[in-house]
Parts: C-alpha cells; sequence; structure tokens
C-alpha cells in the first residue's frame, strides 16, 4: 500500500490560541485560563490525548470487523500527567512531555474476555498514534523566514 501523507497548517490569533485547518475541518487549539489561554479550545496536550483515544476507537472497530467481534460501542478515558515547569523556563529534571498516559477502553461486545484481550493486543500493535508515542519519530523542524524579513 502506498504512504499517505496528513498535514494541518495554521496560524496563532494570540500568544496561547492557534487555528489550524485539516481538510474541511477548523482546529481550534487553546490553554485554559488558568495557564495563561482563554480557553477557546482544548489544549495541545488535550489534542494529544483525543487524537490516541481517536485511533484506538478506529483501531477498535477494524479489528473487531475482523475478528467476527460485534463491537457495539467503546468509550475510552485518557490521562496524562505532566510537570508545566519546563514549558514555564523553570528549573526541572522532568522532561516537559506526559511522564506517563493511562487509557482505560470499556468496549460493549458480544465476546469473552481472552477474545478481548487479543483483540486490544492486535489494536496496540496496529494503532499509529500508539506507534508514535511509543516509538522514537524523526521530527525535522525547519524555520521559514518571509523573504521580505530576510536580510
Amino acid at each position: 500500500m502506498a504512504d499517505l501523507k496528513f498535514s494541518i497548517s495554521g496560524e496563532n490569533v494570540n500568544p496561547t490560541k492557534f487555528v489550524a485547518k485539516s481538510r474541511q475541518f477548523t482546529l481550534t487549539i487553546d490553554d485554559p485560563e488558568g495557564l495563561g489561554g482563554t480557553d477557546e479550545g482544548a489544549n495541545p496536550v488535550e489534542f494529544l490525548l483525543a487524537a490516541y483515544a481517536g485511533c484506538l476507537n478506529v483501531m477498535g472497530h477494524i479489528v473487531a470487523r475482523e475478528l467476527g467481534i460485534q463491537l457495539k460501542s467503546i468509550r475510552i478515558e485518557a490521562e496524562g500527567d505532566l510537570n508545566p515547569a519546563k514549558v514555564f523556563g523553570q528549573p526541572t529534571t522532568d522532561r516537559p512531555g506526559y511522564k506517563e498516559i493511562r487509557v482505560n477502553i470499556f468496549p460493549e461486545a458480544d465476546t469473552n474476555e481472552e477474545t478481548l484481550a487479543r483483540w486490544l493486543e492486535i489494536i496496540e500493535s496496529r494503532c499509529p498514534v500508539n506507534d508514535n508515542l511509543i516509538n522514537p519519530t524523526p521530527v525535522k523542524i525547519g524555520l521559514k523566514i518571509p523573504a521580505e524579513k530576510a536580510a
């Protein structure tokens, strides 16, 4: 199968609010007021959890269909802990990202626990967001200076 390319583009509205476009969708990313934002959208690390849960949902349904499981619904809870000190330039030995992400999946399905354990194992092995979270992914950040600003 050929590679698929996914992309977004966007601009800041203010120091904490970023509006991204992906295909025909608009994503508003903002921090809560307690972190200096205007609370007009989920913050970046909440979007990460939502992206993870969304991917687990899709994979859960694909794998259930492949295994012949009648999956009525999936409820997913995801949470993580991070220390914001590094983000705000304060001294810490903690990394800026999540220390751990915890996910609970509550499937409603017509099968036994052993089959659901296999179902989950397959989901984890094939979920692209899970893969990106547990394995190093090369990231290349480029700096593009508009021609009129370049000296």
